[in-house]
């Protein structure tokens, strides 16, 4: 008999269920996995981690697989508007009933152990894939990786896209230690990728004290620009010439591309893919909110989750290489645990007037406290009580052939997308 008869009644019951939002450890969560026979899938897991480019790299290994015609069952995290968003099989959202069933699992399984949201959403994860038989798991890490619930599982393949200073409360408040934690998801004699360009020396240090097999960008593969619109790809085993540029826009993303197309080529004698597909899942690997394009009433509007320093750099320069045509103006808004100014000060060149929201919630930061930053830089900036009194204020003030540029946290991005979205209905 199930708990409840609606999703929203499932997800409201358990973010109460547990004492702590965020509670880092396995031996809870790996003994309901157990007793749901979870532990040992029956297809290759790619677990994806790091600081930025998780989705991203994901988004080119679900598209890849599906386009080689694998059967896959993606995992991510966090969803900006619908929960389904982070439950997807063979590039479908899953279905509120098919989570409710996972879920009346998960918690007829568990008995008395209590499970925090992250957890009862990853367990549901996994109960699905199971029950579909996909081809190959693909599961994005949500916090560091040594103590996220999706460490449960043994990758076949563990990838670590970046390393920057996030989480630090949690991660510790050096690249170093935060490698240390991200490593955790490598596993002895299996492959452990690395598409970060520059990564501290513990990464790799980390890699061969757990006896994984160690790819490091530019050393063990790589990419380089070919003629305009293509680029090739490289390991020391194979090359693939004249690909089409990743879909999802910006220089960073070669580098989560070329690392996605290291984890194919690590799982080929299990999951063999030609170059039609590798070809055809970069050009077509779609994320909403990773330099998301929307046009409304000729007014470009691009939605970035961008919520850290490393992050906003690599908008900035994508801002940089494809310029509006008219004004830009920016609708931020952020969480309190994050560096405002590290976040802000890549972009301020490239904006020309700004429109702050306020978030809600315990982690929540004010839009009064981000003003001060951008008077103090000589911006041109409004405060306002949430994201949506934002939006409106800057689609007022935009004509064609303005940008209007969304960023700052999944929440943001999310309720921007709500309000489009409701706007259509």
């Amino acid at each position: 008999m199930t708990r409840f008869d609606s999703l929203a009644d499932w997800l409201r019951w358990q973010e109460t269920l547990h004492p702590r939002e965020i509670e880092l450890g396995l031996d809870r969560v790996r003994a309901v996995a157990d007793r749901l026979d979870l532990l040992q899938p029956a297809c290759p897991v790619v677990t994806v981690g790091g600081t930025n480019g998780k989705g991203s790299t994901l988004a080119y290994l679900e598209a890849i697989y599906s386009h080689a015609g694998y059967r896959t069952g993606l995992y991510t995290s966090p969803h900006l508007i619908r929960y389904n968003e982070r439950i997807r099989i063979e590039q479908c959202e899953a279905a509120d009933a098919d989570i409710m069933a996972a879920f009346a699992a998960v918690d007829a399984a568990r008995g008395d152990i209590s499970l925090t949201y992250f957890e009862f959403g990853t367990l549901a994860a996994l109960w699905l894939f199971a029950r579909a038989q996909v081809d190959v798991t693909l599961l994005e890490v949500g916090l560091g990786g040594r103590l996220d619930a999706v460490n449960i599982l043994d990758a076949d393949v563990a990838v670590v896209t970046s390393i920057g200073l996030d989480h630090m409360d949690w991660l510790g408040e050096t690249r170093d230690l935060i490698a240390r934690e991200k490593a955790g998801i490598f596993r002895v004699g299996r492959p452990a990728i690395c598409g970060d360009p520059d990564p501290p020396a513990d990464l790799a240090a980390a890699a061969a004290e757990r006896g994984a097999h160690w790819y490091a960008l530019d050393r063990a593969f790589g990419s380089r620009r070919s003629r305009d619109g293509y680029w090739d790809w490289w390991s020391l085993q194979c090359t693939w010439q004249e690909l089409p540029l990743p879909a999802l826009g910006g220089g960073v993303q070669l580098h989560n591309a070329a690392a996605a197309l290291m984890a194919v080529e690590c799982l080929q004698s299990r999951l063999p893919v030609a170059r039609a597909a590798i070809a055809g899942g970069l050009a077509t690997a779609v994320l909403a909110g990773r330099c998301q394009h929307l046009t409304q009433d000729g007014i470009e509007l691009v939605l970035d989750v961008a919520h850290n320093a490393e992050a906003a750099a690599a908008l900035a320069d994508w801002l940089a290489v494809h310029p509006a045509a008219g004004r830009t103006r920016a609708v931020y808004a952020g969480l309190a645990d994050k560096d405002v100014r590290s976040v802000l000060a890549p972009l301020l060149p490239g904006v020309d007037c700004w429109y702050v929201g306020s978030l809600s919630g315990s982690r929540a930061r004010h839009a009064d406290s981000v003003l001060p930053l951008l008077v103090e830089a000589d911006a041109a900036a409004a405060g306002y009580d949430d994201v949506a009194a934002a939006w409106h204020a800057a689609r007022a003030d935009s004509r064609p052939d303005d940008r209007i540029l969304v960023f700052g946290s999944f929440l943001t991005v999310g309720e921007v997308l709500k309000l489009l979205e409701s706007l259509k209905g």
